[in-house]
C-alpha cells in the first residue's frame, strides 16, 4: 500500500491511535493497584517451592540462597493462607565495577499456600538452614470417635 494513499489526519488513523493509547489510559485510571498485582504475580512466579504432606504435618521447602532469616517473613493470613515473602537486595560492589552478566534474582519474592482444613494454623514453625527455608504446619489430630453408653430402660 502506498503511504501517500493513507490520510494520517482521517478518522481511521484517529481511531487506531485511540486504541493504541487505551492501555496507557487504563493503567493510569487503575493506579497503583494494577502495578501491585503485576508485581505480586511476578514475585510469586519467581519463587519455586516444594510442598509435601507427612502423616502429622504439611511441609513447604523454599530455596533462599544468600538470605538471612531476618530478610524473610512467614505468616498465616485469613486463617488458611500461609505466606512466605521477603526481598533479596543486590550486594553493594566497588564503585567502579561494571556487571558483565546479572543472572541472580533480586527484588521482592512471595509465595502463598492455601492450607487445608486440618492444618493447625497455631502450630507453624520455620527453620532456615544453609539457604533453605522449611516451614512446617502441624495437622490437627483427627477426632477420636466418641463412645456413648447405652442405658437399659
Amino acid at each position: 500500500m502506498d503511504v501517500r494513499m493513507v490520510n494520517l489526519d482521517g478518522p481511521l488513523f484517529s481511531s487506531l491511535q485511540h486504541l493504541i493509547d487505551a492501555p496507557d489510559e487504563m493503567e493510569k485510571a487503575m493506579g497503583a493497584s494494577s502495578h501491585a498485582y503485576a508485581r505480586d504475580a511476578k514475585a510469586m512466579a519467581s519463587t519455586p517451592a516444594d510442598v509435601k504432606e507427612l502423616p502429622d504435618a504439611y511441609v513447604c521447602v523454599v530455596d533462599m540462597p544468600g538470605l538471612k532469616p531476618a530478610d524473610v517473613k512467614v505468616l498465616v493470613e485469613d486463617d488458611r493462607v500461609l505466606i512466605v515473602s521477603g526481598e533479596r537486595k543486590r550486594q553493594d560492589e566497588e564503585g567502579n565495577a561494571r556487571y558483565l552478566r546479572m543472572e541472580r534474582r533480586v527484588g521482592k519474592f512471595m509465595r502463598k499456600f492455601a492450607l487445608p482444613d486440618n492444618a493447625d494454623v497455631d502450630a507453624v514453625s520455620a527453620v532456615c538452614l544453609d539457604g533453605v527455608l522449611t516451614v512446617t504446619v502441624k495437622k490437627v489430630p483427627p477426632r477420636e470417635p466418641k463412645t456413648v453408653d447405652i442405658k437399659v430402660a
